[in-house]
């Protein structure tokens, strides 16, 4: 079975869609450009938030245990620190 080709890196999907904003606010393209522009930039900005998403569940935080020792757990967006 062939291999896939590898994943953008996120940076790289993010200046694409940099590019595709840029290209969008500037003037001289027809409908049908802008509206593949459009789709293309909605796809992008889907890629990059699955990314962080993704991202986000490898984050773990380190907490101190009260004997002194750090111990990972995972990440919990809006969690309050102790």
């Amino acid at each position: 079975m062939p291999k896939s080709p590898p994943l953008p890196r996120f940076e790289e999907l993010v200046d694409r869609l940099e590019a595709l904003v840029k290209t969008l606010e500037g003037e001289g393209l027809d409908l049908e450009s802008s509206l593949r522009a459009f789709e293309e930039g909605v796809a992008l900005a889907r890629q990059c938030h699955q990314r962080l998403d993704e991202a986000e569940r490898r984050v773990e935080v380190l907490r101190r245990r009260p004997d002194g020792t750090v111990a990972g757990e995972p990440f919990t967006p809006g969690r309050e620190e102790p």
